[in-house]
Parts: C-alpha cells; sequence; structure tokens
C-alpha cells in the first residue's frame, strides 16, 4: 500500500519524479496516434505525460518515444548466447520483455534445462517470460535427451505463476487431431493459460480441431490464404521473421484496419550475428515499415498487441501505470534508435548479470566412423531433402545417385551433399542417412550440436572423413559448431551449454561465428546462416522432408520413409 501511495502522490506532483524525459513526440499505441508528451517515471513506473519535479531531467529534443519492444515468440537458445548475454545485447535495440520457449534446452535436459533457464533470466533488466514446452519429445521418430508430461506442465505452472504465462508452441498437431492422451493431458494441464500453436499449412476442419483443442495462436503462417482463414477462425496472427524464417513480405498483404490488432511480430530464432548486426524486433519495424505498414500500426504488432495477447498487465505501452519501458528514436521510419530506458533506468547505465556457471557435458554419442556413414547402393532413385532459401520447410526431391565403389556418395556438381544425424543424448548409437540439396557446399563438412528440435549431432558435407572430423570436433568441444576440410578442423566454437549457447561474451561468440562462417566461404558456402539452414533439416514437424536420428520422415504423412524410392 505505500507503494502504491507514493505513486499516487507522485503522480499528483506532490512528490518528486525519478525522470523526467521532456519533450518528446510519443507514439502512443493505446490511442492510435503520435502527440507531444513528457515522460515522468517514478519507481520504475509512468506516472504521467505533464510537466513534473524530477531528480533527473533529460531533454528529448523532440525525439519520438515508443514503448519498449516486446518479442513473443523465441528460442533464446538459437542465438548461441546464454540468457544474460542475449537480454544485454537485445535490450540495446529496443526489446523490453520476451517471451521464450525453452524447447531447445527442455529436449536436451528436461526439466533441469528450465530450471536453468528460469534461474539465469531472473530479475535481469530484460524481462524473461517462459512458455511451457509442450512437446519433448517433439515426435516420436526422434531420439530426445528427455521427456516431459503433463504432470511437469501443471508442476511447472504451479510454481512459476508470474513467470511462466502457458503453453508453448504444440507442434503435434496430428496428436491434436487424433486425440493422443498425452498431447490431450498436457492441454488440460494449461487449460486457462495461453496456449500457443505451430500449425504450417492447416487448413478447413483440420483447424477448427486444432484450435478447439486450445492453441490460439499461430508463427508457422506463410501464405495470405493460410493466415486470413487462421484470422478469421480467432487465432492470434504472429508475423515471423527470424534468421532463417521469412514470412513478413508475404504476410503484409492480409493487414488491414480491422485485424491489425490479432497480429505480433516475433523473431522466433535470432542467431548472435543477425541480432547484433541488424537488430532484434527493430529490425523487424524497420522492414515491415518499409514494406508500407504505418509506423503506428507497426509499433502496435510490436507492444501493446503482444502484452494483450499475453496478459502482461500493464506492459506494452507508455502510459499512466505501466512499467517505464520506453525507447527514444531520432527517426520513425528507419527506427534509429537514441537510447534506451528500462524500467525507469537507461539500459546503458544497467547491470545484466554474468551468465551462471553450467557444469556437466551433455555429448554422449556411441560412435564416430566413416563406416556409420556408409549407405550401401541400391535400386531406384533417392529421396532427398530440398532446400528453399529463407524458408525451413523443405522439397521432397527424386534424384539419381551417385555410386562409388557400391556406395552412395555426395555430389558436389550437382549440389547434393550427404547429411547425418548421429544420436547424443543416450549414446545408443542411431545414425539416421540422407542427402540434402541446396546447401552450397563444394568441398568438406558442417557439423553441430544444435539440431532442430532434439538437437542430435547433425553433419553434411562432402566427404565422408570430413564428416568425421567436423563431428568429432563437435564432441570434443561438449557441443557446439565446426567445420572441416581435407580431414582437418578449420574452426569451431563451443556452446558448452547443453551443446546449445555460450556463457562467453557477446563479441567472442560473434568472432567465433564468424571464423566458422568464413571457413564455410572457402568451400563455397553462400547461403546466409549455415548452420541455420543446416540445424532446421532435423526438424520433423516442418515439411516436407527432414531426417532424424532413426532416419528420413515423411512430414506432410508424419511417419519415416525409406532412403531409396523404387520406380
Amino acid at each position: 500500500m505505500t507503494e502504491l501511495k507514493t505513486l499516487i502522490c507522485a503522480a499528483r506532483g506532490e512528490e518528486p519524479a525519478d525522470l523526467l524525459v521532456r519533450n518528446v513526440q510519443l507514439v502512443n499505441v493505446l490511442s492510435g496516434e503520435i502527440h507531444p508528451a513528457n515522460i515522468a517515471v517514478r519507481d520504475g513506473v509512468i506516472i504521467g505525460f505533464e510537466e513534473y519535479e524530477a531528480k533527473t531531467v533529460v531533454d528529448g529534443k523532440g525525439r519520438y518515444c515508443v514503448p519498449g519492444l516486446i518479442d513473443g515468440h523465441i528460442h533464446i537458445e538459437s542465438t548461441l548466447l546464454a540468457p544474460p548475454r542475449f537480454a544485454e545485447a537485445a535490450a540495446t535495440h529496443g526489446t523490453a520483455a520476451v517471451i521464450c520457449d525453452p524447447h531447445e534446452i527442455a529436449n536436451v535436459m528436461g526439466a533441469e534445462g528450465i530450471e536453468y533457464m528460469l534461474a539465469v533470466s531472473k530479475d535481469l533488466p530484460l524481462s524473461v517470460f517462459v512458455m511451457m514446452p509442450s512437446c519433448v519429445p517433439a515426435t516420436h521418430m526422434e531420439t530426445s535427451g528427455a521427456v516431459l508430461t503433463d504432470a511437469h506442465v501443471r508442476d511447472f505452472l504451479d510454481r512459476y505463476p508470474d513467470r511462466i504465462l502457458g503453453l508453448a508452441e504444440m507442434m503435434n498437431y496430428p496428436g491434436v487431431l487424433f486425440r493422443d492422451a498425452g498431447v490431450l493431458a498436457k492441454l488440460e494441464a494449461a487449460r486457462g493459460r495461453v496456449i500457443d500453436g505451430h500449425a504450417p499449412l492447416l487448413q478447413g476442419k483440420d483447424l477448427n480441431a486444432y484450435i478447439i483443442g486450445g492453441p490460439a495462436s499461430d508463427h508457422e503462417t506463410s501464405t495470405v490464404e493460410e493466415a486470413r482463414e487462421k484470422l478469421r477462425k480467432g487465432m492470434h496472427l504472429m508475423v515471423r521473421e527470424g534468421s532463417q524464417e521469412h514470412n513478413m513480405h508475404e504476410l503484409m498483404a492480409v493487414l488491414n484496419d480491422f485485424n491489425s490488432q490479432r497480429t505480433s511480430f516475433v523473431c522466433d530464432d535470432r542467431l548472435v550475428n543477425d541480432l547484433v548486426a541488424d537488430g532484434h524486433i527493430d529490425d523487424i519495424l524497420r522492414k515491415a515499415m518499409v514494406e508500407g505498414l504505418h509506423p503506428v500500426r507497426a509499433v502496435q504488432m510490436a507492444t501493446i498487441n503482444t502484452a494483450r495477447y499475453f496478459g502482461l498487465n500493464r506492459r506494452g505501452a507508455v502510459a499512466p501505470g505501466y512499467r517505464a519501458d520506453f525507447v527514444l528514436l531520432d527517426d520513425l521510419k528507419t527506427f534509429a534508435i537514441a537510447d534506451c530506458y528500462l524500467n525507469g533506468k537507461r539500459v546503458a547505465e544497467s547491470s545484466f548479470a554474468a551468465a551462471a556457471p553450467f557444469s556437466g557435458n551433455t555429448m554422449h554419442v556411441k560412435s564416430l566412423t566413416e563406416a556409420d556413414l556408409r549407405i550401401p547402393e541400391h535400386t531406384g532413385k533417392l529421396r532427398v531433402m530440398g532446400i528453399i532459401p529463407g524458408q525451413i520447410i523443405t522439397e521432397d526431391l527424386r534424384m539419381d545417385a551417385r555410386i562409388t565403389n557400391g556406395e552412395a556418395v555426395a555430389d558436389p556438381a550437382r549440389d547434393l551433399a550427404k547429411l547425418a544425424v548421429f544420436e547424443r543424448h543416450n549414446a545408443t548409437g542411431n545414425v539416421g542417412l540422407g542427402f540434402v540439396t541446396g546447401l552450397g557446399l563444394k568441398a568438406g563438412a558442417l557439423a553441430g550440436s544444435v539440431a532442430h528440435d532434439s538437437h542430435n549431432l547433425i553433419v553434411g558435407g562432402m566427404s565422408d572423413a570430413d564428416m568425421i572430423a567436423a563431428a568429432r570436433e563437435v564432441v570434443r568441444i561438449g557441443g557446439g559448431l565446426a567445420v572441416a576440410h581435407e580431414g582437418k578442423v578449420l574452426a569451431s566454437l563451443p556452446l558448452p551449454i547443453a551443446g546449445l549457447m555460450s556463457d562467453a561474451p557477446v563479441h567472442e561468440v560473434l568472432s567465433g561465428l564468424k571464423s566458422i562462417n568464413d571457413a564455410l566461404g572457402t568451400l563455397g558456402y553462400k547461403l546466409g546462416s549455415p548452420f541455420a539452414a543446416l540445424s532446421f533439416l532435423a526438424l520433423p514437424v516442418i515439411p516436407a522432408l527432414k531426417l532424424t536420428d532413426k532416419g528420413l520422415v515423411d512430414v506432410t504423412r508424419f511417419q519415416p520413409v525409406d532412403l531409396w524410392v523404387q520406380e
């Protein structure tokens, strides 16, 4: 009650404010206008727009002021940074809060991984909210490092009511449609809380059934027709623009004056190099405004719309009673950031705790030999994954095999690389083998322990010897990324936190990733985010063809398929 009295007194001008930012043009996401204002703050809360006595006064110099940005769906692990390191980098780009799905580390370490993410992100200047992972493992067609049940969902939701907002992306849509008992139990456990969806290309009666199951949003929409149907049926449309997933350009056409309040911007996955060089949600806003989206609407989609969907009370706007998260801009349309404030304090003067120590090695691979990669000659054609630039969906192609000494091998002339996924959680010895076109690799190999969603060890290359060399290096460094050529390791980046993240300073991780990408460049690799592209080739919930440690998966049929196709 004392805190409330203090705020009321300060709002009436009876006590001084802590901070007054004078002379700004406020992008007001509540009234839908841009108007002159002063921003007064007391105890981390906005108390008014008028002139106040304040301990600290800042001249806004007529700059635009927007609310702190909110990312409604992100996997922090995919930045390769531990949560505090990520938060420090993202805060400088105007991000005030993220709703993360610790699905990646949960698939490696289970409940222990979620506890780690909660602990190291607690009380950061940038607020980290969590959605409880719904699919660990994601499917029955891969080996995960853990299993989470509805009991885990209930337990975490009960113990962290202010940090865990609901159930994260329900990727197992066939499990919803065909009433899988375990899937329905998780949906029931989260009933009354926010439940996020994950339903690429789902439509018609199946989409109806999926929505009735509980999922209320979707970030996997890739076409206008798909987006329109989901909006018509009441879903909250998350317009995604990540390092590897680019859906914004296509989806801009569905937005209008009457439906944009049901939409948000999210990044899903954002690599550290993209985060530092281009930004976070601010980068999406710039692109959206270039596409012609009105600045006020764009800012609403990055702030208040997201806050309202997740029930974040008094977040996502600059107004009396709201948490004092705001960004000062030199220019609105280019979103040129001049300064950022979180909880009423300048980000430049805020402290981000160092990442907590992480002990233990999560790399447990039974065997790594060239013999494990052998694919004997067979009749018929190869079923090949075709990479689509800028997308995480793949094509299901048919190609003639290149045969050498009775074995199917990679073929650089046709951009046909061999792909392998080694189980790395329980040393089972599982190895899934296949081929992929579109990597753009002319020689050598790349390997990584980041392989959505179960994060087994994935390796792609033009030489079996190089593939094994790269894979062994990833195991040696306790998880991470590696590039090899002519049997030698050219570069590697350790990711010792579950084989997914590093607690090193951002510039060190960025430098390591640059060395990796530079090494790949010498081997002819041309895709913008090489390891992001590689990591999604093991994701058996995104069409059309993917590879897990158990073999090839036809995602459209949601079942394993043979590598060889008979004519």
